[in-house]
């Protein structure tokens, strides 16, 4: 477990495989990424990117910058009311992170299918085939 902020930044900072990659995977208390957060700035993506982070941390971090949205829309653990709502998102990058999320509901990928934004579209639209085919090989199996 991760146990203070200075100890991730530590970790995502190494050169070492085995540190970088338990940045990237291990748990750390709300307390700590809330830390990272405040203090380190350039870390919050990090936070977003690591696999343990609370969906709790993932709200708070969207009040940040278009960038650290990104991030958290690729995650695949987002509450429903996170895919929502980043699907809304001002920033088209954070709408083609929530079209290409494989857990994103098929409601709001059909939405993004008819985005203003050609790049946006296009990848809701990769995504929603692919989601249509492999409902379809279930049913024929």
């Amino acid at each position: 477990m991760i146990t203070s902020a200075e100890e991730f930044v530590a970790l995502r900072s190494s050169s070492i495989k085995s540190e970088y990659d338990r940045a990237a995977t291990e748990e750390a208390p709300i307390s700590v990424w809330r830390e990272v957060i405040k203090n380190y700035p350039d870390y919050r993506r990090w936070v977003a990117h690591n696999k343990s982070v609370p969906l709790e941390i993932l709200e708070e971090l969207c009040q940040f910058d278009s960038t650290i949205r990104q991030f958290v829309a690729a995650k695949r653990k987002l509450s429903p009311a996170m895919f929502e709502a980043l699907a809304q998102d001002e920033s088209h990058v954070v709408r083609i992170a929530i079209a290409a999320n494989k857990k994103t509901p098929i409601e709001i990928l059909e939405r993004l299918y008819g985005d203003k934004n050609k790049h946006v579209a296009r990848a809701a639209g990769y995504n929603l085939e692919d989601v249509k085919s492999k409902q379809n090989k279930k049913k024929g199996s």
